[in-house]
């Protein structure tokens, strides 16, 4: 029974369709797991959430920074300029399919908790079990009837490194920027959040987040998405796999086979300006 992990789809359907028929994914014998960012910007976020959600317990993910975007504007946020979520928002069954995506996990961890699956990174100061804890906390919230609240306070660059002493709404949009985009950090894990490229292209004093010295998940492997431009997808001298291959961007579109290693893409025909 082979698990696959999937990196971001953002409503690419067909190609997310293709790409299964490719490893020749078997819903009643094999499982999947999807790295965050199901939705927006591609054309077909709904037939997304639907294909998805429909699988039942052969597929899961885990949360990303567009789908929380489109759970907010859901509850009353502010749409962006790019948003392609209306087919999502305007669905008869619209209701069923936030409330499904509204309970997926920030972390999920593989098997003996060796390996897990998140959509951006972690801070240098936290261990995967620090890390599960702090999951836990704001999945709790989204979870519970003060979700809307949640999304009306979680969108800010502040606080930008983790403290024990964080409390309230500033230590969960620290947990929700970690999850859903963070890229780039200083070696004391002080986090910015406006450099995008690929590594090399960043300021003087910043770091992947998973190449800073000392990285208390470093013992881990770690599987994330949200970063299309890292410019390759096994980093082995850290122990992590970076799946967003840029579907959205008529890029290709990423699978791990986790037993083995296995990598399998596709290229996609959507194609966009990367922003």
């Amino acid at each position: 029974m082979p698990t696959y992990v999937i990196g971001d789809l953002q409503g690419c359907y067909d190609t997310l369709r293709r790409l299964l028929d490719r490893v020749e994914f078997d819903p009643d014998n094999d499982r999947l797991w999807l790295a965050g960012d199901l939705v927006n910007r591609g054309p077909q976020s709904l037939q997304t959430l639907r294909f998805v959600a429909g699988l039942g317990a052969a597929a899961n993910c885990v949360l990303g920074n567009h789908d929380l975007h489109l759970l907010a504007v859901a509850s009353g946020g502010r749409r962006g300029k790019r948003d392609t979520l209306d087919d999502v928002l305007k669905a008869s069954d619209r209701d069923e399919l936030l409330d499904w995506l509204r309970r997926r996990p920030l972390l999920h961890r593989f098997g003996d908790g060796g390996t897990a699956l998140l959509h951006a990174g972690l801070p240098p100061q936290w261990d995967l079990q620090q890390a599960a804890a702090c999951a836990d906390e704001a999945e709790e919230i989204l979870r519970s009837d003060d979700y809307v609240e949640l999304f009306r306070s979680m969108y800010g660059d502040q606080p930008d490194r983790w403290s024990e002493r964080l409390n309230g709404m500033m230590r969960l949009r620290f947990i929700i920027n970690c999850y859903t985009r963070l890229r780039y950090c200083s070696a004391d894990g002080r986090i910015d959040f406006k450099p995008k490229g690929a590594p090399g292209t960043q300021p003087a004093g910043l770091l992947p987040w998973f190449a800073v010295p000392g990285r208390r998940s470093a013992p881990n492997t770690l599987i994330f998405g949200h970063w299309s431009t890292l410019g390759q997808v096994h980093w082995p001298e850290y122990g992590v796999y970076g799946l967003d291959t840029g579907a959205v961007w008529g890029g290709k579109l990423t699978a791990l086979r986790l037993e083995d290693g296995a990598l399998s893409a596709i290229d996609s025909p959507r194609g966009s300006e990367f922003d």
